[in-house]
């Protein structure tokens, strides 16, 4: 430039998102110009970030007013990707032996109570005059049946003396047959596969009242009593009370001995080496015991799984998809550290007849993976050959953020700084010495994500991560809505139908439905353990690694960072947490205006600003 100064670009390349700052760098010193945030492309420490960053580096030149042409340097951070993944503690599905179920739960059943007897195809008692089956009978009704037909049939047949004990339907006509019936029954309708539920056999149809869910179908005991089971059958259908935990309606029908399966693929062991030692783990024995074992081969060099295990499959699945992205041959690529956490995964339970899940126990791994430097090099070299100026790695994330991070007003040295983004949580300690140390420890918003779309069994990623970054309510009428926190909030337009009484997450567009029957309770406390599981574990146990002796009490200030530190509540979680140890700890504002973002980009311009000036020439 024609006054002596230098424009630079400093970019940081995240899991989500990547920042761009432009500065000039000149004689009277640093002059900050602008900022820009696009999102990552390819997998964080690839050369497919090139896109991203060309992307946000000429946002950033634009925002600025800047020619592109008098761009003299772009400084990349040296990024490290994270990929993370599930690995089940127990079994794979929920294996039911001598037992079908239905459980799905259809939000208007028929009636209420328990009815045990044998099921009947309706079919079988069309003919007004013909005889009806002994004991008592559940009678099956398929699909195309009229609701007032299916009443009138079965009225007639409990005048020829059917003692009619349930109803199971395809259709959604519960409601509708339960009035026209001259005996109270329990109906469980909107059952799709009904054409599949064995005829002939001894079964048990539950409906609780209306704001109640129901207790001898979804009771181990209950269902031995109701089919006078041996100790061992009870052991096997086990699994049905579990999956009918708080149902209002549900049908289980015991089947012949054989009819389903059981199969099991064990979970495997978990082996870590570091600190000259390798140790092994079952994953059954725990998230906690996991850890603990962590802690013992600090810094961690590898983790492998057990081949034709569940954690075998996920760890080398991880080195498979870093092999593709990176080029890098699989035995080169190590998981550097790895995050357990107990939880919870919907499982397809076999032998179900309307898509039935389970919630089963399992271990939640994420595992960082370090690339070599010479992958962030191709992505310099690349965004060099595009912008037509010099490009390099300016240095490591967690020490570039703490010199952002710096720019906070109301900070000083020495400084602790958390950078939580969507892969990893990382920490960076500045001394009074000017002395950083730096960790990388695996898990963040993704994994969060992950939790919660697991736990609440919503198989929609994009919902999960709306409950993740948005408080929820409870639809009440057309015109208000009671917010998680107890308060009303009244509308003077009509609320859109398709959120009456339903949970919703209050997003800047407007309530959005969460497609679940838990109740908003109980959304709030899995959204709320899932963040203190990865981000407040996270915090603790990276601070403990660059504090000096290991103790949080050594340290003055810890600013929060990041995309994740834009959470409506992870920043007072993690506060509370800390508050204990005399810590000032609180969100980062850079510069005094970009809040917890452009850290690290910040940092890189920073460094470079106070590097020798032989090395800035260079």
């Amino acid at each position: 430039m024609e006054d002596g100064s230098r424009l630079v670009v400093g970019v940081d390349i995240g899991n989500s998102t990547t920042e761009a700052c432009v500065a000039s760098i000149g004689a009277d010193g640093v002059e900050y110009l602008g900022t820009a945030l696009t999102r990552t492309t390819g997998v964080k420490g690839t050369p497919d970030n090139t896109a991203g960053a060309v992307t946000a580096v000429r946002r950033a030149l634009e925002g600025a007013r800047r020619d592109p042409a008098d761009l003299d340097l772009v400084l990349l951070n040296e990024a490290t990707p994270v990929i993370s993944g599930l690995a089940m503690e127990t079994i794979t599905e929920t294996i039911i032996t001598e037992s079908t179920m239905i459980g799905h739960n259809p939000s208007t059943p028929g009636g209420q109570g328990t009815g045990v007897g044998t099921t009947v195809p309706i079919d079988d008692l069309t003919d007004p005059a013909g005889p009806v089956p002994d004991g008592p009978a559940i009678v099956v009704v398929p699909r195309g049946w009229d609701f007032d037909r299916v009443a009138a049939v079965l009225n007639r047949a409990v005048g020829r003396g059917l003692e009619l004990v349930a109803a199971v339907l395809a259709q959604d006509d519960a409601v509708l047959v339960a009035n026209r019936l001259t005996a109270a029954v329990p109906i469980v309708d909107e059952v799709g596969a009904v054409d599949r539920v064995p005829l002939g056999m001894a079964a048990a149809v539950e409906v609780a009242a209306p704001g109640r869910t129901i207790r001898t179908l979804s009771d181990s005991y209950g269902l031995a009593s109701v089919f006078a089971l041996d100790p061992e059958q009870t052991r096997q259908v086990a699994p049905v009370a579990r999956a009918l935990t708080g149902n209002r309606s549900a049908v289980v029908v015991r089947t012949p001995s054989g009819d389903v399966r059981d199969r099991r693929v064990p979970v495997g062991e978990l082996v870590l080496t570091g600190a000259g030692k390798t140790l092994r783990i079952d994953v059954d024995a725990g998230a906690e015991a996991i850890m603990e074992l962590l802690g013992r081969v600090q810094p961690l060099d590898d983790a492998t799984g057990e081949p034709g295990t569940h954690v075998g499959g996920m760890l080398a699945q991880v080195r498979d998809t870093m092999t593709d992205v990176t080029g890098q041959p699989a035995a080169e690529i190590r998981i550097r550290d790895v995050l357990a956490i107990d939880t919870f995964v919907p499982r397809e339970v076999r032998g179900g007849l309307a898509g039935e899940v389970s919630l089963e126990n399992a271990v939640a791994l994420a595992a960082m993976v370090r690339t070599s430097r010479s992958r962030m090099q191709v992505v310099a070299d690349r965004v060099a050959a595009v912008l037509g100026c010099s490009a390099r790695i300016g240095g490591v994330e967690g020490q570039m953020a703490v010199r952002g991070a710096l720019t906070t007003p109301g900070t000083d040295q020495p400084i602790a700084v958390l950078d939580m983004g969507g892969g990893s949580t990382d920490a960076a300690l500045l001394t009074r010495d000017g002395v950083c140390t730096a960790v990388h420890v695996a898990g963040a918003g993704e994994l969060v994500t992950k939790l919660i779309d697991s736990e609440l069994a919503l198989d929609d990623r994009e919902t999960a991560e709306q409950i993740k970054w948005y408080p929820l309510a409870k639809v009440e009428s057309f015109f208000h809505i009671r917010h998680e926190d107890g308060s009303v909030q009244f509308f003077t337009e009509p609320l859109p139908a398709h959120v009456f009484a339903r949970v919703v997450v209050m997003t800047p567009d407007g309530p959005v439905p969460v497609r679940t029957r838990h109740s908003i309770d109980h959304v709030r406390r899995i959204r709320r353990e899932a963040k203190r599981r990865v981000f407040v574990v996270n915090a603790q146990r990276a601070l403990h690694q660059v504090a000096p002796g290991g103790s949080l009490r050594m340290l003055d200030f810890v600013v929060l960072l990041g995309g994740s530190a834009l959470d409506f509540e992870i920043p007072e979680m993690i506060s509370g947490a800390l508050a204990g140890n005399g810590i000032v700890c609180g969100t980062g504002n850079v510069h005094g205006t970009e809040g917890p973002r452009n850290a690290v980009a910040s940092g890189l311009v920073d460094a470079h600003a106070a590097a020798p000036v032989e090395e800035l020439a260079s």
